[in-house]
């Protein structure tokens, strides 16, 4: 979750609060790992008590534009960043290891990239070798 120096100086409403710790989750992802947006929802909710993978699932897709502000300036993102994109959304797949449909093909570049495992038809992450849990690191 986000310590106190990645917070907005301002008190942040409850969709921020929830959108702020939802892509500081996100920034932690190691390279060549992946989460599910349901297991960002848990782990987000057991601290916030909100919130469900549909809720994760709108916060990264407004990630880039909409949520903009809240992601700290100079923000450390765990592994290489794609096209100065200070979160890495193609690390985050849906529960049978799939990308957003909408991006898939840059998403799987991505993911390529970085070497995590993929299924053998190369279209899901294999969420068995990949998945990431904070505890992980």
């Amino acid at each position: 979750m986000p310590d106190r120096a990645e917070l907005p100086e301002e008190p942040l409403d409850a969709p921020d609060e929830y959108t702020v710790a939802v892509l500081a989750l996100v920034r932690r992802i190691p390279s060549g790992r992946a989460m599910t947006y349901g297991l960002i929802a848990e782990i987000v909710g057991e601290r916030l008590g909100r919130g469900g993978p549909r809720q994760v699932g709108n916060v990264m897709a407004g990630s880039g534009d909409r949520y903009a502000h809240l992601v700290p300036e100079g923000a450390a993102v765990v592994g290489p960043v794609q096209d100065n994109h200070p979160v890495p959304w193609w690390r985050v797949v849906n529960a049978s290891g799939a990308p957003p449909a909408r991006h898939l093909t840059a998403a799987l570049d991505a993911l390529r990239a970085e070497g995590c495992p993929l299924t053998r038809d190369g279209r899901r992450v294999d969420l068995r070798r990949a998945v990431w849990f904070p505890d992980d690191d």
